[in-house]
């Protein structure tokens, strides 16, 4: 795949607002791509080549990731305004989040609902770690040691931490390899964007607000995933009002880069029909 904003790729404009670095690639309805915790959205290639022949797609670096400069506070309500200006169309948008990008999905379906016409949430949970009443999740020192790693050394973890979500597929570590390249090009996370949004991610539960989200929302769960357990994405998808769930055979975290084919094979259906 060409990666948004190289050199000779048509259909392609380079948007930088609000702080944030976007690409936007392709031509049709809008679909805002929003990657997880410590990464940025190059991962997104194999769903840009699948997708965008029929849809504008708006992938995003959240602040202080890839390519955007850090952003004064990394909360999900500061992230909400930073995508809504960012994202400059008046047509609804479709949002597809991973991980920690499936919370701020999630939160600007609760604050800006007319904006948000489907919501597609991969490896989502409302609580990334345990808490009363929610044993779906890591304990809060795992996630802490998951940030200490990469804090100490960011590419090696980074590496470590993509391999292990393709491991055992064919088609996954072909992606990999293909994106190998441009995965470390757009810098790392400084100590203190790294730790604000890990904070982010211990102190998030969602539960409450759920009920109160609309938006259709098509929950997708790997069903290897050891960070969001499959669990976690299922009581997801039953607590939202219009919420549906998918399950990728055989993967973990990160299905869109594992089973592209099967990813997208659940997921275009949804957001076309």
């Amino acid at each position: 795949m060409a990666e948004a904003g190289d050199a000779g790729v048509t259909m392609v404009e380079r948007a930088r607002r609000a702080a944030l670095h976007v690409d936007v690639v392709g031509a049709g309805a809008p679909l805002v791509l929003l990657h997880g915790f410590a990464m940025h959205g190059a991962l997104f290639a194999p769903l840009v080549d699948a997708l965008a022949a029929h849809r504008r797609m708006h992938v995003i670096d959240l602040p202080g990731h890839g390519r955007s400069p850090p952003s004064a506070a990394f909360t999900l309500e500061a992230l909400v305004d930073a995508l809504d200006t960012a994202v400059e169309t008046d047509a609804r948008l479709d949002v597809v989040g991973w991980s920690l990008g499936g919370q701020a999905a999630l939160e600007w379906a609760r604050l800006r609902p007319s904006r948000i016409r489907k919501l597609v949430l991969v490896a989502t949970t409302p609580s990334f770690v345990t808490r009363a009443g929610w044993p779906h999740a890591m304990s809060s020192p795992t996630l802490a040691r998951f940030g200490d790693e990469l804090r100490v050394a960011y590419r090696l973890t980074l590496a470590r931490f993509l391999a292990l979500q393709v491991h055992g597929s064919d088609e996954g570590r072909a992606t990999l390899a293909k994106l190998r390249t441009r995965l470390l090009d757009r810098g790392e996370p400084t100590p203190r964007v790294l730790a604000a949004a890990l904070a982010l991610l211990r102190e998030t539960d969602l539960r409450a607000s759920l009920p109160s989200i609309a938006t259709p929302a098509l929950v997708i769960g790997g069903e290897r995933d050891a960070i969001v357990p499959i669990e976690a994405t299922r009581r997801l998808a039953a607590a939202l009002p219009n919420g549906h769930h998918a399950t990728i055979a055989g993967a973990s975290h990160a299905p869109f880069l594992s089973h592209t084919r099967a990813f997208v094979d659940v997921v275009r259906p949804f957001l076309d029909g």
